[in-house]
Formats: structure tokens, sequence, C-alpha cells
């Protein structure tokens, strides 16, 4: 793999950087760069700014509407607009459901979905976990039952993602409940408008409720929203969940963090001096930093395989990602220091991101370190991913 970067990269990163730079309304720059709570809104303008580019779905081919990217070109686009202070994409179109309906949707449901997505014109989520069903997704306990023409599904999702925003959810559900268990599953797409949905928000760590719980009774699904064939889902929840994990690495995300992480460190004292002068505090940033360089290099592996289809790489890419996150996250409420806990979001200004650390980006790297917690959780277990390499690498 050459790492050197061409005349041409260089200058494809120049425009992505200039782009944002430019394009990106400074009310979202600020909530972002300070780990403040975005709302509806935020998302989908920064969404339509892209998509008036031309670059509202960067990772799709041209012929569904995407930029035709090359994996470096994403990689470049991705982490430039982190740097920047942009909110990340919205994965359950763009990098979960969307792929899937390329390689095994209908052509009638391509051309209804997939137009769409880039405008968030649809907000989908991920109707997967279950209580008592996480790492175990083959234990599920939806069932979906034939009548007619369509199903009625009944059951309960949970940790559903941004579930109070979605207009669809993409949702696994049991249809042969006599076949073993990772058969009889079935992927269906689910209007969230419809009669029987209800959601009711988790509150985590943080403070926030961006998870929620979904009941679904007796909500009808059309058999037009199945997607492939009947009982063939759980090929189709792998299929997605290997994009899935590619992109928690998030190796953007770990660039930004790392940024607000030095800037921390040189406008804090420690007797008087910046942090940042302290020989063991420039040590572990500097291994944090050997890390992020490790995990990308990988990204660029797995990203520029010829299939395109994630193997076992992404779950290697899932635990360093989680646990780089993790160790940004610690980091940066260890230099915060004993202010580090208290968040209120009503009282924090948004110009805080852009100073050093003071009360507010404290608070924010408290709530930052809670909300971290989690990665090493969702998208499957840290130790179901080592179980995943260990079978399909090692063979065990």
């Amino acid at each position: 793999m050459n790492l050197t970067w061409t005349p041409q990269e260089r200058r494809f990163r120049d425009e992505v950087r200039a782009f944002a730079e430019a394009k990106l309304p400074e009310d979202i720059r600020g909530k972002v760069l300070l780990h403040q709570r975005l709302e509806r809104d935020d998302y989908v303008r920064w969404h339509n700014i892209l998509a008036d580019q031309g670059w509202g779905a960067p990772s799709w081919p041209v012929e569904h509407g995407g930029t035709g990217w090359n994996a470096l070109e994403r990689l470049i686009f991705e982490v430039e607009c982190f740097k920047a202070g942009a909110p990340r994409l919205l994965p359950f179109g763009l990098s979960m459901i969307g792929p899937v309906l390329m390689k095994y949707g209908s052509a009638e449901q391509q051309a209804r979905f997939l137009p769409r997505i880039p405008r968030v014109e649809d907000w989908w989520c991920q109707g997967y976990s279950e209580p008592g069903s996480g790492s175990d997704l083959a234990s599920l306990k939806t069932r979906a039952e034939r009548d007619g023409d369509g199903f009625v599904v009944n059951g309960q999702k949970t940790w559903t993602t941004l579930a109070q925003y979605a207009d669809w959810m993409f949702c696994l559900a049991r249809t042969d409940p006599g076949a073993r268990a990772q058969r009889g599953i079935s992927m269906l797409l689910l209007d969230m408008r419809d009669p029987g949905v209800t959601v009711r928000p988790i509150r985590t760590l943080d403070g926030g409720h961006d998870v929620n719980e979904v009941w679904l009774e007796n909500v009808r699904v059309p058999a037009a929203n199945l997607i492939g064939e009947e009982n063939q889902g759980w090929t189709y929840a792998k299929y997605l969940l290997g994009h899935e994990r590619t992109g928690i690495a998030g190796l953007g995300h770990c660039h930004r963090e790392l940024g607000i992480l030095k800037r921390m460190a040189e406008n804090a004292r420690s007797h008087g001096r910046p942090l940042l002068s302290d020989g063991r505090m420039r040590d572990r940033i500097s291994r944090i930093e050997v890390d992020i360089m490790a995990l990308e290099m990988l990204l660029l592996r797995v990203a520029s395989s010829n299939d395109g289809a994630p193997g076992p790489e992404a779950s290697v890419l899932k635990i360093r990602g989680s646990e780089i996150q993790q160790d940004l996250a610690m980091l940066q409420m260890e230099v915060a220091g004993p202010d580090a806990w208290p968040y209120d979001p009503d009282w924090m200004s948004a110009d805080a991101a852009f100073q050093g650390p003071g009360p507010e980006m404290a608070a924010a790297a408290g709530a930052g370190y809670a909300d971290m917690r989690k990665t090493s959780i969702y998208g499957g277990t840290t130790e179901v991913q080592k179980g995943i390499i260990a079978r399909q690498v090692l063979g065990l």
C-alpha cells in the first residue's frame, strides 16, 4: 500500500477542508466541538449542504446517486469534515440500509428509498437489539406473522439510536419460529408512523436520551417491504453489521478529539506551566496519536479490498476504534480535572468550544467520557468481536 499522497489527493484534501470551513454552520460547529447535543435539524441541515455540493452519499456508487469516490477520498472527506467540527453523517441510511438495498433490495425498493436517504427525507433507525438479545442477536423474539399480503409484527426493540426522529426502521423479526436460531429471521422495512409503534426514551450516563426502546404491537407491514427472501434476513443482517462495525472505528472522530485534547493540554496549567509541557502527558498523547495512525492504516487496507464486503477485519477495526475513542475521552477528562463531571447544556456556550479547558469544556469532557463507555458495547461487544476473529481468522 502506497502511503504517499499524490498531488491530486492533496488537492482533494484542500478542497474538502475549504468547503467544510466555509459551509459548515457555526452553531453546528460549536455544538459538535463542545460535545453538546445535536437536534434533528442540525443533522438535516448538514446533510442537505453536502447534497447541494453533490457529496450527499460519499460511499455510494455514482449509479445510485453517490460520489463514486475511492477509499482514500472517502477517508480524506471523513477526517477533514470531522476536524472542522461537522456532525457524523447519519449511518443508518447511508452506511447500513443503503448498501443492503443496493445488494439485496428489489428494483422498486431501491427506486423508492435510496434517493431519499442523502437529504434525510427519510430518517432511518436500526431495529436489531432486544431485551436479552443484543450480543446474541440470533435469539431475538420479535415475531412477524404472515397475514394476507403482508406481515403483522409484535415485539420490542431496545437501544434504538435516534428512533425519536425516525421515519423508518429496518427491523429483524422471526418469521419461522420453528427454525434454528440463525434461520427463520427476515428483514422488514417498517414505517415508524404506523399504528402500533411506540417509542420511549432511555436516559444514558451523559444525561441524554439518544437511545430508545421501541414497542411493536400488531404493526402491519406490506410484503413489498420484505428485503430479499423470507427467512434469509440473517444473511442481510451480517452484511449490514460488517459495514456498521467498520464505521464504528470512528477515525475522523479520533482525529478531531485528538486535536481537542492537545488544545486542552496546552491551555491547562500544572504548577503554573502548560500541562502539555509535562513529559508524561506528552508521552500519553503521543501513544494515542500512534494508535490513531495504526488504525488509519488498517482502515485503508479494509476499505481498499476488492470485494467491498468487510470481513473479520471489521471486528478488529471495531475493537481498536472503540478502545481509542475511550482512551481519548478518558485523557480529556483527566486534563479537565475535577470540574469534568457537571453537565448542563442550557448554560454552556458554544464559544467555549474554541477556548481552553474552562468550566464549559471541562463539563463537556465529563459528558464525552460517559458517552464513550458505550462504544465497546453497541454494534457487537468487544467479546463478541474477539469471538468472530477467533473463528474466522484462527479457526478456533
